[in-house]
């Protein structure tokens, strides 16, 4: 599976991608579309994705949100919801936080582990400013991965590190921001903030870079970016 996986990133790499997609059926788009995300090619995977939901994450991916809204006008559940709210997040717009906390409720709802913990960290990055509000968030989507029985999503693990480090607990997010690190996919925004909570800003832009993230994604964490 793994060298599945490596002769597909080569293939979809090597600006072929348009050549191997055209070839595909609409089953086989919906998957490898979303593989591509998976890889960090968002580019790829915002151009072929039949799925509102992957085409929408690969825009927000890129720092398009406008794009990301478009392509979820015709769909409503809980990870749409979040989508939406980390859309309104990217575009600073005020009703960001409650969309994201109306995103939160609809996932306990319907029950969806991974929108409850995908709400659990955007609404951690929302309270940043804030860490131990953003902690006591994030404690929610570390404690449905554990019920599940899955490991921490990476992505809200590096977002937990910078709420550790700036509630004080310098030591514990470093090494929070070392096990995001060993588990986030090359290319992923988890990288990337996870590299950053770890002082290594320029490894930080490699990634985002080669993963094509927008600026976007970076500024909750590099407060000077702000200014």
């Amino acid at each position: 599976m793994q060298d599945d996986r490596l002769t597909l990133e080569s293939r979809l790499s090597s600006g072929l991608a348009d050549e191997f997609f055209s070839s595909l059926s609409a089953g086989e788009l919906l998957f490898y579309a979303a593989e591509a995300l998976a890889l960090g090619l968002p580019d790829v995977a915002a151009r072929w994705s039949p799925d509102p939901l992957v085409k929408a994450a690969a825009f927000l991916r890129m720092g398009q949100p406008q794009e990301a809204l478009e392509a979820l006008r015709d769909v409503e559940n809980a990870r749409v919801a979040v989508l939406r709210a980390r859309a309104a997040w990217q575009l600073q717009h005020p009703e960001a936080l409650p969309l994201a906390e109306t995103a939160r409720r609809l996932a306990r709802q319907e029950g969806d582990a991974g929108a409850i913990i995908a709400s659990a960290a955007l609404l951690g990055e929302l309270h940043l400013t804030e860490p131990r509000v953003a902690l006591r968030t994030l404690a929610e989507g570390l404690k449905v991965a554990e019920v599940i029985g899955a490991e921490a999503d990476a992505y809200l693990l590096a977002v937990l590190a910078h709420a550790q480090n700036r509630a004080g607990g310098t030591d514990k997010a470093q090494k929070t921001a070392r096990k995001a690190l060993a588990r986030s996919p090359d290319r992923s925004p988890a990288r990337a903030v996870a590299l950053l909570a770890l002082n290594r800003p320029a490894d930080a832009r490699e990634v985002a870079a080669a993963g094509k993230l927008g600026g976007l994604w970076l500024i909750p964490f590099t407060p000077a970016l702000r200014q």
